[in-house]
């Protein structure tokens, strides 16, 4: 597929490299102009030959050093990404129905306004990702959202509360395809899926620290209800991460400042070795939306979130269930912080789980929707009286499936090549995610408490059970492609071509001429590009 980067040329129109014989075929009459390379290039072309191969125990430090700053940084974003997504779910139990007048109807419109601006801006705000330096563009969003939280301590009534709800969704909204693409920058593909659930820990414990808050306020003697201190309380750490965000947070491996230049060199190398595909590109082509939007596997991946996220709201009605049974106020924030332990625990028996048995991302979503399954039932078949049999049901469900999420999540961004590709995949995602969030309030419909027995069914059957089978038809179609790929680079080593492609820079002289460069550095799509080889 032709675009204006890249152009076709005979090689009598530039002086071709001596080794362009090595080029396969496919690639030897395509030139990609530098300016639709990847950004790493100058760097990789002007200290290629300056730093010794890295050592098994060089790279295990370098891993090391990436996985305590870049995991540790967009941990620590994340958690409170969560944090302050869900302060209307905390502010329930402190007090905002009371001061504001709230039904529960209007409550879960709330929940859906804050997707409706989830939605509107995902295609806005990955046009931005690709066309401002990265972390600035972060640091800016969580100083916006810090902004927009300290607003709601002005609300007075529901109205008051719905431009704060899209607007906080309307910021929030590329955070997390942002913090993707930054560990993509920094990982391999299967070590990026590895740390998948180490990084959301962070969402999935959300639930301690917030709840620690927000049992610590119940207590307050203040004339101010204490959900609008929880409301300072989220916006101020907001606020000191975004500055701390702006100074730290990296737009790609060149601009870290935690790494030297022999570290950025290999953190580089490591990545193009492993992926055979870009780790930044500036420039927006129009042929990778064209090829996204053309591909199964990201409509497939859409459904997935979308059949997923249908349970979603789940987690905003369980302080709102907690006290349906009986649990009291300060009980419920309680069972908030044991749910929250439990979802890390099952985050941490998911890395293990990766890092032991790889190329099983299918097959380990599935998995983890079973136990939801099993607590969904339960929440359907037990007696209504059976208080700690449906608490237990109601966090099994809770808290397992998220994980199913955070593979699948992990896996979209993986399996596709070419930026401008890797972001309209991920606004198909966040779309099918922000689509089905908009939807997930309204299947809790209040005519149905306390049981809610359609909303229950709706999540075991589109969620649960609909979500494994979109995944498991992605694995089929990749690992065919995989098996066609391999067989076709056997044949190409067997021609004795590497591989590579050419860039097309400017000599001494200012006279055109084309450069053999790894084919990692052409920003090629996976479709492309057929050294791509698929993490499943």
């Amino acid at each position: 597929m032709a675009s204006p980067e890249v152009e076709s040329k005979t090689e009598s129109k530039n002086e071709p490299v001596s080794a362009e014989v090595n080029v396969p075929v496919a690639l030897r009459s395509r030139v990609i102009s530098k300016r639709a390379a990847d950004v790493t290039l100058e760097l990789v072309e002007k200290y290629g030959d300056s730093f010794e191969p890295l050592t098994p125990n060089a790279e295990r430090r370098l891993r090391w050093k990436l996985y305590l700053w870049i995991v540790g940084l967009v941990s620590v974003v994340n958690l409170w990404l969560f944090i302050d997504k869900a302060t209307l779910a905390y502010g329930s139990l402190l007090g905002i129905f009371e001061e504001t007048g709230l039904t529960d109807t209007e409550y879960n419109n709330l929940n859906t306004l804050f997707y409706t601006g989830y939605i509107i801006a995902q295609a806005p705000g990955h046009y931005l990702i690709q066309r401002l330096p990265l972390g600035k563009f972060v640091a800016a969003t969580i100083f916006v959202w810090s902004l927009i939280v300290f607003l709601h301590c002005t609300a007075k009534s529901y109205g008051a509360l719905i431009p704060l709800r899209f607007f906080l969704g309307f910021s929030e909204s590329v955070l997390v395809p942002a913090m993707e693409m930054t560990m993509n920058m920094f990982f391999t593909p299967s070590e990026v899926i590895r740390v998948q659930p180490v990084f959301w820990i962070a969402c999935m414990g959300s639930p301690i620290p917030a709840g620690f808050v927000a049992y610590g306020l119940l207590f307050s003697k203040s004339s101010v209800l204490p959900w609008k201190f929880f409301m300072i309380i989220t916006g101020g750490v907001s606020f000191l991460l975004a500055i701390y965000s702006w100074f730290y947070y990296p737009d790609n491996p060149t601009k870290a400042k935690f790494l030297s230049l022999e570290e950025k060199f290999h953190t580089i190398q490591r990545v193009h070795h492993a992926t055979k595909s870009s780790i930044e590109q500036k420039t927006f082509k129009p042929y990778q939306v064209r090829e996204a939007l053309t591909d199964p596997v990201s409509w497939l991946f859409t459904l997935a979130v979308f059949c997923l996220m249908i349970a979603n709201n789940l987690a905003y009605q369980q302080n709102l269930l907690f006290l349906k049974i009986g649990v009291s106020d300060l009980g419920s924030t309680l069972v908030s912080v044991a749910g929250g332990g439990f979802a890390v625990v099952c985050c941490i028996v998911a890395t293990i789980g990766l890092t032991y048995f790889r190329n099983r991302s299918a097959f380990w979503g599935t998995f983890w929707c079973l136990p939801a399954v099993a607590g969904g039932i339960g929440m359907v078949a037990l007696d209504w009286d059976k208080k700690i049999s449906l608490l237990a049901c109601m966090l099994l469900a809770g808290n397992t499936f998220g994980i199913t999420y955070i593979v699948a999540l992990g896996w979209t961004s993986t399996s596709a090549g070419g930026y401008t590709k890797k972001l309209v995949r991920n606004v198909l995602w966040m779309g099918g995610y922000g689509v089905s969030n908009i939807i997930s309030p309204q299947i809790w419909v209040a005519r149905d408490a306390p049981r809610y027995y359609g909303a229950w069914i709706a999540q075991i059957v589109v969620s649960w059970v609909g979500t494994p089978l979109c995944l498991l038809a992605i694995h089929w179609i990749l690992s065919r492609r995989n098996k066609e790929r391999r067989e076709w680079i056997a044949a190409q080593e067997a021609l004795g071509n590497k591989p590579t492609g050419l860039v097309e820079e400017s000599d001494d002289e200012g006279k055109a001429v084309n450069v053999e460069v790894d084919i990692s550095l052409l920003d090629l799509t996976d479709l492309e590009n057929k050294y791509f080889i698929y993490e499943l």
